[in-house]
């Protein structure tokens, strides 16, 4: 149906507008998991007062991307081992009806916003920006978790989706490479383009489940003398 008029702009708060920056600038690598946050010098690079700044800060805080350590301020969060194995069987039951609802669709729209999503993930393969391809990552989880069809377990996900794009921003960094990450969702992604319902329910499960366990095996490593 067309519009009989344009939508009207919305305007966002400075507190929302803050938010967001923050975010993307955690989300985006620049600052690596566990990195204290300074009110003084983020208020300064932003030009926004320090108490917009604070209610950004916690803003971020209640979706899990940073944490507020007590007489000392805030810093990035650090996932993890429980985190991870939390993050990844919770993704994993998420991500796996969601995979199966998608594929059973019968909207033809549906399998072409998850081939789009797809597609844009391989180009930034192919391109090779690890920020780019991060974005993607988590946008084709998204848009498969969007094409369910099932508004409480979008909504269950909401809940989470933060947390999950630094621990996809974190698995990428761990994986061997634009090549590998392509690999990772291949399967995936060919069930759900083919309507197997219950091959893409199994191959979002082995998704999760095999790129857990490879971060699991790292942080280990790391912590290990």
């Amino acid at each position: 149906m067309k519009q009989s008029q344009p939508r009207p702009v919305a305007k966002q708060s400075v507190e929302n507008q803050t938010t967001d920056n923050l975010r993307e600038f955690i989300l985006s690598g620049s600052v690596q998991p566990g990195a204290r946050l300074t009110e003084v010098a983020l208020a300064d690079q932003m030009g926004v007062a320090r108490a917009t700044l604070r209610t950004g800060l916690q803003r971020l805080a209640s979706e899990g991307i940073v944490v507020q350590i007590p007489y000392t301020g805030w810093q990035v969060a650090d996932l993890s081992v429980d985190d991870v194995w939390e993050l990844w069987t919770l993704r994993a039951s998420l991500e796996s009806l969601a995979a199966k609802l998608a594929a059973q669709s019968p909207d033809p729209a549906v399998r072409e916003h998850i081939a789009n999503a797809y597609d844009a993930l391989l180009a930034a393969c192919r391109r090779g920006n690890m920020k780019k391809i991060s974005d993607c990552d988590f946008a084709l989880h998204r848009v498969i978790v969007e094409s369910a069809g099932h508004s409480r377990l979008a909504r269950q996900y909401q809940l989470v989706e933060q947390q999950v794009r630094l621990y996809i921003a974190t698995s990428n960094n761990v994986a061997e490479g634009p090549d590998d990450i392509m690999e990772q969702h291949r399967p995936m992604a060919e069930a759900l383009l083919a309507g197997d319902a219950d091959r893409a329910a199994h191959e979002a499960w082995q998704h999760s489940e095999s790129e857990g366990k490879r971060l699991l095996a790292w942080l280990r490593e790391k912590a290990s003398p």
